[in-house]
């Protein structure tokens, strides 16, 4: 009777981790890994849909634009529960410190709370060398760095990363790389993998996270940092 008794237990016990298991398994695989991005070009936005991960919105652009949409998406992203984050969009022709200290000025301003992504958005060389480029970002995100205590993201198109990224690989990066089924992508050099892809730009621009949020967002701001 005592061994059938144990025997019945082991088997009880390993039912109840195999159930565990796949519960597990279950739950990882419902965990929303896609989200948006959004600038003032944005409407009818609902991050509390339950579909999404994450989102990341436009704070500022240059030395002096703010975007009028971000202080409200900040907050409802919040709101939300979602892994946020916000993007600042670069001009090499300008001086790369004070657009940096622009953006950190309105995110901080606006509350910037542990796990915040915080994101480099360059597309365009203003007519610069890709030397110039190169070292235009290397700037900006070395004094967000010096500034937070974190790596911002490096946000741009596969063939313009792959072009002026030299030396940036130890930045997370968000690719947009769009007739790409989401997150088939490989990352350009002199990444070894990217963090975030863009896959798509219809209503929204969609994207999709290699990770889980609670380990995107790892990535993000610690507090006391800043």
């Amino acid at each position: 009777m005592k061994k059938n008794l144990t025997r019945l237990f082991a088997v009880s016990l390993a039912g109840a981790a195999a159930i565990m298991t796949q519960t597990v398994h279950a739950e990882a695989a419902q965990t929303p890994r896609d989200g948006i991005d959004v600038s003032s070009y944005d409407r009818g936005v609902n991050w509390g849909d339950g579909k999404l991960g994450f989102g990341i919105a436009k704070a500022t652009e240059g030395y002096t634009f703010d975007d009028r949409t971000f202080t409200d998406n900040w907050t409802k992203l919040r709101e939300s529960g979602l892994v946020r984050g916000a993007y600042h969009y670069g001009h090499p022709k300008n001086d790369p410190v004070k657009e940096a200290d622009h953006f950190l000025s309105k995110v901080t301003q606006a509350g910037l709370q542990p796990g915040d992504l915080l994101v480099l958005d360059l597309e365009t060389t203003d007519g610069r060398s890709e030397k110039q480029v190169n070292t235009w970002a290397k700037s900006w995100l070395g004094h967000v760095y010096q500034k937070t205590g974190v790596k911002p993201f490096f946000y741009s198109s596969w063939s313009f990363a792959q072009e002026n990224g030299a030396g940036l690989g130890d930045y997370p990066l968000w690719v947009a790389h769009y007739g790409k089924e989401p997150g088939k992508v490989t990352a350009p050099s002199p990444w070894k993998q990217w963090e975030i892809h863009q896959y798509e730009a219809t209503d929204h621009d969609h994207n999709v996270s290699r990770q889980a949020p609670d380990e995107l967002r790892k990535l993000g701001y610690k507090a006391g940092q800043a």
